[in-house]
């Protein structure tokens, strides 16, 4: 896979993605699950996020294996955990290669395998009892898509793919030069053809119901309040970067657009929603 995020980004992103994530299909999902120690596989688990949300809900014991193509993000995963699961007053322990949080409800078991999440077959996904990715959808084409469900037997949970629902407060002149130059990038190849970008989440949702899948789909979208100078600045320099990418020849009103966004986020007068939603699909069946 082309595209690469480094350990602050997902670091920052975190405990947006926590508030955002859908409490509600995270526990149906977990109700469809073995009573005994169930087997996840979530791909591009980059640093743990979606292990540290769902985990608590699932409760029971379970057996987790996270799929990332970068190593250093799975190491940073298992050192994180390990402190997060200490913090909640939880014993944790890596014997092996493995990490094990002690919980009084079973033990929680975490390994990291290094694979190119655009393969999903090299997976064996058809092995696990269950698949979940999170922030990972709208980077993959159509055409993975269409293999990664054709590839599943098992419940499937997708947190946190863009929709394109997003609102920017207050508006600017330029908002729909910088959005469509953005859009335009957020499409380009990053690794396996086209990305579905905003069109993901809809598109998942009827290739799974034409396989016979149950879905359900919850909106769980950031809210960037005008306190979160660091976040502000991280989406108002990230858009702009992308924007500019996509659309050299408007250079000159992306800049502007980012001064004056910039200078509204240190002043606390901006405040950002960026649409996501969260998928859900069972098998026939299941």
């Amino acid at each position: 896979m082309t595209e690469r995020f480094d350990a602050a980004w997902l670091s920052l992103r975190e405990p947006f993605d926590h508030a955002a994530r859908s409490v509600a299909l995270a526990r149906r999902f977990a109700d469809h699950l073995p009573p005994r120690r169930p087997r996840l596989v979530d791909l591009g688990a980059g640093t743990g996020s979606l292990f540290r949300f769902l985990a608590p809900i699932i409760g029971r014991g379970q057996d987790w294996t996270l799929i990332d193509s970068d190593p250093a993000l799975l190491d940073e995963a298992f050192g994180r955990t390990a402190a997060w699961a200490r913090r909640q007053g939880l014993a944790a322990t890596s014997p092996g290669d493995a990490l094990l949080v002690y919980t009084p409800r079973g033990t929680w078991r975490m390994q990291g395998l290094v694979l190119d999440a655009t393969t999903p077959d090299a997976a064996n996904l058809p092995e696990a009892d269950a698949v979940v990715c999170s922030a990972l959808l709208d980077l993959m084409s159509a055409n993975w898509l269409e293999r990664l469900i054709d590839s599943l037997r098992a419940p499937f949970l997708a947190c946190m793919t863009v929709d394109g629902r997003d609102s920017w407060l207050p508006r600017h002149p330029a908002d729909a030069v910088v959005t469509k130059a953005f859009r335009r990038d957020q499409r380009r190849d990053k690794g396996t053809g086209p990305a579905s970008a905003t069109a993901a989440s809809s598109a998942a949702l009827r290739a799974f119901a034409a396989r016979g899948f149950a879905t359900a789909s919850a909106p769980t979208d950031w809210h960037v309040p005008r306190t979160s100078l660091r976040m502000l600045r991280a989406l108002i320099e990230g858009t702009a970067q992308a924007a500019r990418n996509a659309a050299p020849a408007r250079d000159a009103s992306i800049a502007a657009w980012e001064s004056t966004r910039l200078d509204q986020a240190l002043r606390a007068r901006l405040a950002i929603r960026i649409g996501h939603r969260d998928i859900l699909a069972i098998p026939p069946g299941g």
